[in-house]
């Protein structure tokens, strides 16, 4: 017989024959708070979620369902979301069903069984996905949705919590949470293990110990085992118990007395003391770990009898009897109710519709616009002044990164719920300076200095964007993104397509990257590859190849973030932050004068940039490479007297493929200039959309990376396109080689 349906005949016969398990906790439901009808209420929670598992099991059978990953074993959580408000901000462990069952019960208009079922079948009909995953969440129970990855939200919550004061002090105008609310983060025992999950305690301890404010309950659901790995015993209270600045409690989930005790006393520390606090919470997993999974291939079938003969539900039936709430007939008819609607509704949510078309899977992956409150902006007076010295300076031409910290200086006047964060960005200035002075303008609440640790920033910067932000969180550079690149891939880029637009985390992430730092850093520091940026749907990368165009495409990603609610990334070529000269040394060709909010020609997601309109060659690049094409036109026009155009894409994802066709329609010579490597990189489409859409009668050509890491010293830049490389290229393309 089918593990499941053991379990289920065992809560029969063992509530029929008052064959309970064992008491694990000592207090009364008086001496806890709990009035009968609460008992009920969560017990109730607790078998619809039970009844819920069934259900998925019956239905993927049938070939009508499609995940079995349930919440039997950890129905204690229906007693910690009794403890916790509804707009105390839970992201949930997968097995948590019942906590946003036994939540829903506190917002009036709910339907969990409905809203889950549906999500089962993933009919388009599912109020938090719109078909697209099973998964918990909802908008009203400020439940945000979460995939099954391991451990990925823990940084989000821990910028989620780190909000909530940082809120109270800044205001911003879409903030979300109370002042005192807290946030709630659940998980296995085994992601406690992930280095992801380690990263966020050692963050929240980290904040905390400095008296920062930040009220996070972590909730650990402790199975003793993750998929067939078990997890040694004691190891979590070992390792959890004695962290600074961290509150521990311990509890058995399978007493919902004892649950609901404990995690009210977590939360009200939370609550009143702002820290963050850890709540270990004892649990069986029952069923395995999904459908297909044989517990007793490696487990002893001994244990497995075990862990199910202390089936939460037999706990709660015995307390509910003891206590003289329900008897044992109440108590059965309460679970073959649920059983029966659960099949009543189970079938109804099979007939309901599914997303069929690749526009309907893809509608959400931009999250909807947003409103804001017009604003006047700083006063010319204001300005100056918090321009400081820089105000002499502002007419006279400056290199890319101090442009850059001047339009971070306007944005941040303009918009009080810009915040960046990143690690060394307060009053040194970040690494290369383009975060210079803005500490001292705004204050440490506004730029705020991290701890070292990529994966942190990011979910800071996703935590703060839950509640009203516009973060610019800074990845010191481009190779440190590996470290955390989950966390823009798992969670900020699917957070609108797995909620159907209705949670979003909007943000600017820049990133100072690329090659050609001749002599200095190696491959950590001169990182050439994009990819792991291009293939993310949803987000947004712009890359500025100089400061005129870096000041309006920051402004233009700013606007982005704010009310198109999108995930942008700015990556920044450091090789270029400090260049003045083009062609010669003092030309300062490649400087500007910085244009003031409101001046200028606004740079819009799409627009391409043009320099020349000759018709003998069209050069496609970015980045460091429209900087090398300038250098190499000059000695292709005036030494082999090509007619040049270079097209610079200013925007890597999405490419704006109409205007780049429109823009070489007029040549029959078409090269691809690429600083990335030739695996991977952006030529590999513009190649592909050039030679599908560009016309049979184009000489199409590339000049891109080595496939190779960076080497130190002055072999820095012999595996990049150079001025002579492309030169080379442009006339062998043209049919002018030597």
């Amino acid at each position: 017989m089918d593990r499941a349906e053991i379990v289920h005949e065992n809560f029969l016969k063992r509530v029929s024959a008052a064959d309970f398990p064992h008491p694990t906790g000592g207090k009364s439901p008086q001496d806890a708070g709990l009035k009968p009808e609460q008992l009920v209420e969560i017990f109730r929670s607790q078998v619809l979620s039970r009844q819920l598992d069934r259900t998925s099991r019956k239905l993927q059978a049938r070939g009508e369902g499609f995940y079995t990953i349930g919440s039997s074993g950890h129905e204690g959580n229906a007693a910690v979301a009794a403890a916790l408000r509804p707009g105390d901000m839970a992201f949930l462990h997968y097995r948590d069903a019942a906590f946003q069952i036994q939540r829903s019960t506190q917002v009036p208009g709910q339907t969990p069984a409905w809203d889950i079922l549906v999500s089962f079948v993933a009919s388009s009909d599912d109020p938090i996905s719109g078909g697209r995953h099973k998964m918990l969440g909802s908008k009203a129970l400020s439940i945000p949705p979460q995939t099954s990855t391991i451990a990925s939200h823990l940084p989000k919550a821990v910028g989620a919590a780190y909000s909530i004061g940082l809120a109270k002090r800044l205001r911003p105008e879409h903030r979300q949470l109370a002042d005192d609310a807290i946030i709630h983060c659940s998980f296995g025992d085994a992601s406690a293990n992930h280095s992801t999950s380690q990263g966020a305690f050692n963050t929240a301890c980290w904040t905390a110990y400095q008296g920062i404010p930040l009220p996070l309950l972590f909730v650990c659901e402790d199975n003793g085992i993750g998929i067939s790995t078990k997890t040694p015993g004691g190891w979590i209270e070992a390792t959890m118990s004695q962290r600074p600045a961290l509150r521990y409690f311990r509890s058995s989930g399978l007493d919902m007395v004892e649950a609901y005790d404990v995690a009210r006393q977590a939360a009200d520390y939370v609550r009143r003391r702002r820290k963050p606090a850890f709540l270990h919470m004892g649990t069986v997993r029952l069923y395995g770990h999904a459908g297909s999974d044989m517990q007793t291939a490696y487990m002893k079938k001994g244990e497995v009898e075990a862990d199910e003969a202390n089936d939460p539900l037999l706990h709660s039936a015995r307390i509910l009897t003891e206590n003289g709430v329900l008897d044992r007939e109440e108590v059965l008819a309460i679970y073959n109710e649920t059983e029966e609607r659960c099949t009543r509704i189970g079938e109804a949510v099979t007939k309901r519709p599914k997303l069929t078309t690749s526009k309907q899977v893809m509608a959400s992956l931009v999250p909807p616009r947003r409103d804001w409150k017009p604003g006047n902006g700083p006063s010319t007076e204001q300005r100056m002044k918090t321009f400081g010295s820089d105000a002499k300076t502002l007419e006279s031409p400056q290199h890319m990164a101090r442009l850059l910290n001047w339009t971070l200086t306007d944005l941040m006047m303009e918009h009080d719920e810009i915040v960046l964060a990143g690690e060394d960005i307060g009053p040194k200035g970040g690494v290369y300076n383009v975060t210079s002075k803005l500490h001292a303008r705004f204050g440490a609440n506004r730029v705020i200095n991290t701890l070292l640790d990529e994966q942190s920033i990011l979910g800071l910067a996703i935590g703060l964007a839950h509640n009203g932000f516009v973060p610019i969180p800074e990845i010191q550079f481009l190779a440190y993104l590996h470290n955390a690149e989950d966390q823009l891939r798992g969670e900020a880029a699917t957070l609108s397509f797995f909620s159907n637009g209705q949670f979003t985390n909007p943000m600017v992430i820049r990133i100072a990257g690329l090659g050609y730092q001749k002599g200095f850093g190696g491959h950590f520091h001169n990182d050439n590859s994009l990819a792991v940026l291009r293939d993310i749907p949803g987000i947004i990368v712009a890359c500025p190849s100089n400061g005129a165009d870096g000041v309006h495409m920051l402004r233009e990603c700013v606007r982005l973030a704010r009310e198109e609610q999108r995930v942008v990334v700015f990556v920044e070529p450091i090789a270029l932050y400090m260049t003045r000269d083009l062609h010669g040394e003092k030309d300062g060709l490649w400087t500007s004068v910085y244009e003031p909010p409101g001046t200028g020609k606004p740079v819009r997601l799409g627009d391409i940039g043009q320099h020349g309109k000759g018709t003998d060659l069209a050069i496609v690049t970015y980045g460091n490479g429209y900087y090398l094409s300038r250098q190499a036109e000059k000695i292709l026009s005036e030494e082999h007297g090509l007619n040049l155009r270079i097209i610079d894409l200013r925007w890597l994802a999405p490419l704006s493929e109409e205007a780049i066709l429109d823009a070489v329609e007029a040549c029959g010579n078409v090269l691809v200039v690429d600083e990335c490597r030739v695996t991977g990189s952006q030529s590999e489409a513009l190649m592909a959309l050039l030679a599908e859409r560009a016309g049979k009668d184009k000489n199409i050509a590339r000049i891109a990376a080595d496939d190779s890491f960076i080497p130190l010293g002055r072999a820095a830049t012999v595996t990049l396109p150079s001025r002579d490389s492309i030169v080379e290229a442009a006339l062998a393309l043209a049919g002018k080689a030597k």
